[in-house]
């Protein structure tokens, strides 16, 4: 029997798992750490903090199993996408990494379309600039902190810092850097175009791998603090969207993933290149060799569901505590007994700006059509719902684009809820399905690592063996003709408030 290791470096915490050739979860561990935001709009966190988590979750995983470390056949990487790890000469980090949801760089995002072109930088990375990318928070750094930005040496990918305190090696893959907007995405390789225009040394990134190649072997070092053994492959590994669309086997045309996590996303692959023209959704490369996909993100999506359980459910994390369950358990309970559509109160979840459709760092988190009637069960359930539309908004992007969607596939923690997933299937008017395993991206990596250790002869091959559909939720007709009214007022409600956004920022700013 041959064992893989998945370690998904998350932005609450990290997550290692242990799965047999067959995807069958051995054991598992998660290490949590901050979130530090100093200003409104700006995300940081400590590369050490992810390293430290790494290092105790992989101890705990290989002591929970009892297997021996030599069992292990190879170690997928995945990762949240697009923060800036920075590393001096002598490989040590200069200043805590901005973030995938860090909202500072809008002037640099204008300054990377003033250098490139915006139809040429689409045209290349697939992508208008973005706060989110990583390519703006080098920029920041290098307007803002010249004085750190002249000692870097090294810019990685969280995900592939801890690939550098494994292996010594400085490597990233295809489907994580596509995220970096310093990507030729159809050429799947570093733009020297985007590079040059944005004054970057190409020798201040990683070698840039396929998701499933061979990428570097654990070090004496690292095998000293996780107990892995000496000399195990690490693969390429995938940016945690991609990581996880493997692990839900989104490999082939017409299934699509709906995520909710701390964001949202709805994934759909594709054998070709297909950019929206617009920008309102992202196309990078897949994590499938040679192939791409295309994803809708709505930042704030499990993250709205979590701000309101931590500001206002108190009573519930208390209660769920002296039940030793979790308090989402319990807000669900409470969700279920406000009508569908709860009774017109709507939920923009804009807590940390937005990206499909509106690229709009200014926007906010509003309720809106509050009235007395409405209770705290309305509002929890009027943010699942907010975020739902949110998804459904990706998903017609997606469609208008020509996708065939055939299935959507729930996954992420907002997956685990039978309440949640129904209200995908209504809203989005699809049928849901699950599959045998929750663990998404630490799956989705260990799957690429059996394929780069030779376990598998390809990822069509590893998915068939470890993924299956076992669960159907169908989509009630005469709810989802009830949300769509409902959506089409959320629909319109940004429409009606960007000008107050920007308004409300630069009043903040002032």
């Amino acid at each position: 029997m041959s064992f893989l290791l998945g370690i998904d470096i998350g932005t609450s915490g990290t997550k290692t798992v242990l799965f047999d050739e067959y995807g069958n979860t051995i054991a598992s561990s998660v290490a949590e750490y901050p979130l530090y935001q100093p200003y409104i709009g700006w995300a940081e966190q400590d590369p050490e903090d992810w390293w430290m988590a790494t290092c105790s979750t992989i101890k705990q995983v290989l002591s929970k199993s009892g297997i021996d470390a030599a069992e292990i056949k190879g170690i997928g990487l995945s990762g949240q996408m697009h923060g800036a790890v920075l590393l001096d000469k002598e490989y040590k980090v200069l200043r805590k990494s901005i973030i995938w949801c860090d909202q500072r760089s809008f002037d640099e995002c204008r300054q990377i379309t003033s250098l490139v072109g915006s139809g040429k930088l689409i045209e290349i990375t697939a992508n208008p600039a973005l706060t989110g990318f990583t390519a703006s928070k080098i920029l920041w750094v290098r307007n803002n902190e010249p004085d750190i930005y002249e000692k870097v040496n090294k810019i990685l990918l969280p995900k592939d810092y801890i690939r550098y305190k494994l292996t010594g090696e400085f490597a990233t893959e295809v489907s994580d850097a596509s995220g970096m907007q310093l990507m030729d995405i159809p050429g799947r390789k570093w733009s020297d175009t985007v590079l040059e225009k944005l004054q970057i040394d190409k020798s201040m990134l990683g070698k840039l791998y396929e998701s499933q190649e061979v990428s570097g072997k654990v070090n004496k070092k690292a095998s000293e603090l996780t107990g892995l053994k000496e000399g195990t492959l690490v693969v390429g590994g995938a940016g945690d969207q991609a990581a996880g669309a493997i692990g839900n086997g989104i490999v082939k045309p017409g299934v699509v993933s709906s995520t909710i996590g701390t964001s949202g996303v709805v994934f759909a692959f594709s054998e070709n290149v297909s950019i929206d023209p617009l920008g309102r959704v992202h196309t990078f490369c897949h994590a499938a060799p040679n192939t791409w996909h295309i994803m809708g993100v709505t930042q704030g999506a499990g993250l709205s569901l979590k701000w309101f359980r931590d500001n206002f459910c108190i009573e519930e994390k208390r209660t769920a505590e002296l039940m030793k369950i979790d308090p989402y358990i319990l807000m669900d309970k409470e969700a279920e007994k406000s009508e569908p559509g709860c009774n017109g109160l709507i939920y923009l979840p804009y807590l940390m700006g937005e990206r499909t459709p509106h690229l709009d760092p200014n926007a906010k988190g509003v309720f809106f059509g509050l009235s007395a009637k409405h209770e705290k069960q309305d509002m929890i359930r009027a943010v699942m719902e907010g975020v739902v539309y949110s998804l459904k908004d990706c998903l017609e992007i997606i469609k208008e684009m020509g996708v065939n969607v055939s299935e959507v596939r729930a996954s992420g923690g907002g997956g685990k809820s039978p309440l949640w997933r129904q209200m995908q299937a209504d809203i989005l008017d699809a049928e849901i399905t699950t599959i045998n395993s929750s663990e998404g991206p630490a799956l989705g990596v260990a799957l690429l690592a059996g394929v780069g250790a030779g376990v598998y002869s390809n990822l069509n091959e590893a998915c068939d063996a470890a993924i299956k559909v076992n669960g159907r939720q169908p989509s009630d007709i005469e709810l989802t003709k009830k949300y769509n009214k409902f959506y089409n007022i959320y629909k319109s409600l940004y429409g009606s408030l960007k000008k107050d956004f920007i308004e409300l920022s630069a009043a903040l700013s002032n």
